[in-house]
């Protein structure tokens, strides 16, 4: 596994597992297991994904140690706020069997996330998160959070592949030392992107998959994708990128696939944070 360093000193996996959508417990269980058993070390979950405690079952069963493993969980928009943060954060470190967490996260820009970070600080500066960060922050908001708080965010979390490459984002996170991580990295699916002429022809120069080739993309743009399967043969696949590196063309050709639009919803939209805001977990 390779790794890269966030702004804080502290080195992070260059390829996650993500654990999204697995809401059977055994299954995101034995999952996390399989990936971990596959040499993931990076594994990220929320509070709002509902299975934080069968990844910290994984996480017990194992047999890595502790200081080996990067896991990442998310704070939900019901749980912003100061005070409510400290509680929320308690109650995954306690869903998840850990003393401290890697990288805490506040998952979307809504509520009180100004209380919530001012929480975090000191929960980092206590030592129990070894970095804490965004996920799903537009440019401007991100930017109006570092120039008003102490401490930078570690990284910044969000949608990120091959139709909606975020290479605008990209150069702001990157003025500011924030990290970038990409979720959705193969787009679920979408606009048949497994099939895609152009990752398929990229592929077959070095007889890896589109999946690898997205990847690998993403590693060369300094970015950490999140890949998730439940099927081993696909996690063994997806963390076997480390072999290969594309060329100025190639990544050329898998800019011109941008569309520079979301596929999964927009936090500027009234309709979107009217439904994120009434998915409650705390309340």
């Amino acid at each position: 596994m390779e790794y890269m360093t966030l702004n804080n000193g502290v080195k992070m996996p260059a390829v996650g597992f993500g654990v999204f959508q697995i809401m059977d417990q055994k299954v995101c269980e034995e999952s996390v297991l399989t990936a971990i058993c596959a040499g993931y070390r990076l594994i990220d979950t929320a509070a709002i994904y509902g299975n934080e405690k069968a990844v910290g079952s994984a996480i017990r069963k194992c047999g890595i140690p502790r200081e080996e493993l990067f896991i990442t969980t998310k704070l939900w928009v019901d749980g912003a706020g100061y005070e409510k943060t400290k509680q929320a954060f308690q109650k995954s470190l306690e869903n998840l069997g850990l003393e401290y967490i890697d990288l805490y996260l506040i998952h979307r820009p809504m509520g009180d996330y100004y209380g919530s970070w001012r929480a975090m600080e000191e929960l980092y500066e206590a030592g129990k998160i070894r970095a804490i960060g965004l996920s799903n922050f537009e440019s401007g908001r991100m930017i109006d959070l570092i120039l008003n708080n102490k401490v930078v965010p570690a990284v910044n979390q969000v949608e990120c592949h091959p139709f909606f490459q975020q290479e605008e984002a990209r150069v702001y996170m990157q003025e500011y030392g924030v990290r970038m991580e990409a979720w959705a990295p193969f787009a679920e699916g979408k606009n048949n992107i497994f099939t895609n002429e152009v990752l398929a022809d990229i592929g077959a120069k070095y007889g890896k998959s589109s999946a690898q080739v997205i990847l690998r993309y993403d590693l060369q743009r300094g970015i950490v994708p999140l890949a998730k399967s439940v099927h081993e043969n696909r996690m063994q696949e997806n963390i076997d990128i480390f072999d290969f590196e594309l060329t100025e063309d190639d990544m050329n050709r898998i800019v011109k696939l941008d569309n520079n639009t979301t596929l999964f919803g927009d936090n500027n939209n009234p309709k979107y944070v009217k439904m994120i805001n009434s998915v409650k977990l705390f309340s």
